[in-house]
């Protein structure tokens, strides 16, 4: 096989909402993931966590209205519960798959901190809503201690949090080690752990990191001949759900701005993840970025489907 690298990052539909959910969708990517290692590619795979790290947060804040002396958990230690949950399910699922086709590979989950910036404007205006809906009581508690909240009329309130942008992967060189080593690598779980450099100290931030942002940064740092975005879709369309959806086969830079400018792409759901292609891209022009979905990779590794982009 070839020795390639590449950084994939899982979507939702990756992993499923509910445990039983995951186990389930875990075994369906874990298909995908190893049509990517068949082919040649040593992975570093990152992936989404919104369902898994709300959970988390949920279950620990009703323990703590249950029984008061259980102090509920901050987000940082949510999103490291939850990097832990879900690279469990993932490299048991993709390590299986493996075994099965007669490829000896080890699967490694790397518990992973990223450092952002505390005067980050998205602190001062968060919108990531995580969590359980609260009464107005409870939401006015929230607000008292500082956190932000945010309505949902007919349904309650969810308390929010900021997404700042990633600054640095605290443990990079020991990510790159072990893809150095021919290992397949889990890391920068939901963006990764959000943290804020103190003197020597890392002190945990209320906050998460947009999965598709520390993806581009994760591939440009470890310098990959691939990113590679597994979603919803085949690939990148202009026009999505319009009368006039066109799919894109290939662009450049150049192209995708013009896009981007034009306004083609979901600020919610596409657009972050061609801004992670720009972000690799110009880091490392001579690399590649494909955009499909789950089922479609096959197809992809021919040139069958997907979006492919390149500098």
């Amino acid at each position: 096989m070839e020795n390639r690298k590449a950084v994939v990052s899982l979507g939702h539909e990756a992993l499923g909402y509910t445990t039983q959910e995951q186990k389930n969708a875990v075994t369906v990517t874990a298909k995908a993931l190893a049509d990517l290692v068949e082919s040649g590619y040593q992975l570093t795979i990152t992936h989404s966590n919104g369902p898994q790290v709300s959970m988390i947060h949920k279950a620990m804040t009703e323990l703590h209205r249950i029984y008061i002396d259980y102090t509920p958990a901050p987000m940082s230690v949510c999103s490291a519960m939850s990097q832990g949950y879900v690279g469990y399910d993932l490299q048991n699922a993709l390590g299986c798959e493996l075994a099965g086709r007669g490829i000896s590979k080890t699967v490694s989950t790397i518990l992973t901190q990223v450092t952002v910036d505390p005067y980050d404007d998205a602190f001062y205006a968060p919108n990531k809503a995580i969590g359980r809906y609260m009464s107005k009581e409870d939401a006015d508690n929230e607000i008292k201690k500082g956190n932000f909240v945010s309505e949902e009329p007919g349904k309650g309130y969810l308390r929010v949090v900021a997404a700042p942008k990633p600054l640095e992967i605290v443990e990079i060189d020991a990510i790159r080690a072990l893809g150095d080593a021919g290992q397949e690598v889990i890391a920068c779980g939901g963006g990764g752990i959000p943290v804020m450099r103190q003197s020597h100290n890392l002190k945990g931030a209320s906050a998460v990191i947009e999965k598709d942002s520390i993806a581009g940064k994760l591939a440009a740092d470890l310098h990959v001949d691939r990113l590679v975005i597994l979603t919803s879709v085949p690939c990148v369309y202009t026009g999505f759900g319009t009368d006039r959806q066109t799919a894109i086969d290939r662009m450049n830079l150049t192209e995708a701005k013009e896009y981007i400018s034009r306004r083609e792409f979901g600020e919610g759901n596409m657009l972050p993840k061609i801004e992670a292609a720009i972000t690799f891209l110009t880091a490392n022009p001579e690399g590649s970025v494909l955009i499909t979905s789950i089922s479609a990779v096959s197809d992809a590794l021919k040139g069958k489907a997907g979006t492919f982009i390149t500098a």
